[in-house]
């Protein structure tokens, strides 16, 4: 029940997707932030921060319509994508560089505008917008078709460092947060949990090992729910 509620979640997301578009778009945050502006998509990126000091990358895997494309994908192309979770950052460090860059010559942000640049509240409301649109959408599924499992998660999002960067924090910090916990000795070695984790994580070793924190983990309870011997669950505490 709780992956039928959670998929169902994921295509309200992907069918609001031509109304949220320009909410994710790195190209606004950066304009505003050249002109001092803090536009609705770096509004978000901030709330996806200090979202993961508490819920980890549980965005990711509840509430991206990214997400549901890619989960899709998997009927395509299951194949595992793995030890590749740095590369996004080649994109997002210039990109976040950048940004920091056109705010200090603005002189800081001055201003909120969460429609910054924004026609309407509906983001694809207009004919050229629909070639954004289909531009995203063509490079979140061409990459989990022609790679694998979440690939555009592994090589590509812009949002997922805000979020790994904030549950690093939170790891240092050790305050609590949502987690996933393993009791080892209850586990039969079925191997099921690797088997169904869409970021391709040795679910298992981990189990084995006692220690669930990965940075690709988007929380999105597959391994729980499909693991019959009950050996992982959700938790909300201190990591241990």
């Amino acid at each position: 029940m709780r992956q039928k509620i959670r998929n169902a979640i994921l295509i309200v997301s992907l069918l609001a997707f031509p109304v949220t578009l320009d909410f994710f778009s790195p190209y606004l945050s950066m304009n505003g932030a050249a002109q001092g502006i803090v536009s609705g998509s770096l509004a978000l990126f901030g709330l996806l921060f200090v979202s993961s000091l508490f819920l980890g990358r549980g965005f990711c895997g509840w509430l991206c319509m990214g997400g549901c494309l890619q989960d899709m994908a998997m009927k395509v192309n299951p194949k595992r994508r793995t030890g590749r979770h740095w590369v996004k950052f080649l994109i997002w460090v210039p990109w976040f560089s950048a940004l920091i860059v056109l705010a200090a010559r603005a002189g800081g942000f001055k201003r909120f505008e969460p429609l910054f640049m924004m026609d309407s509240v509906i983001s694809v409301s207009e004919p050229g917008n629909y070639i954004v649109y289909y531009s995203v959408l063509a490079l979140i599924l061409g990459l989990a078709v022609a790679s694998g499992r979440h690939a555009f998660c592994h090589y590509s999002c812009w949002m997922a460092p805000f979020m790994m960067i904030g549950r690093k924090l939170r790891n240092m910090a050790g305050w609590p947060s949502l987690q996933l916990l393993a009791q080892s000795e209850k586990c039969r070695d079925c191997l099921t949990c690797t088997q169904n984790c869409p970021m391709s994580i040795d679910v298992h070793a981990r189990v084995k090992k006692g220690d669930m924190e990965h940075a690709d983990c988007v929380l999105c309870g597959q391994c729980i729910d499909n693991c019959k011997q009950r050996a992982i669950a959700y938790s909300f505490g201190k990591r241990k």
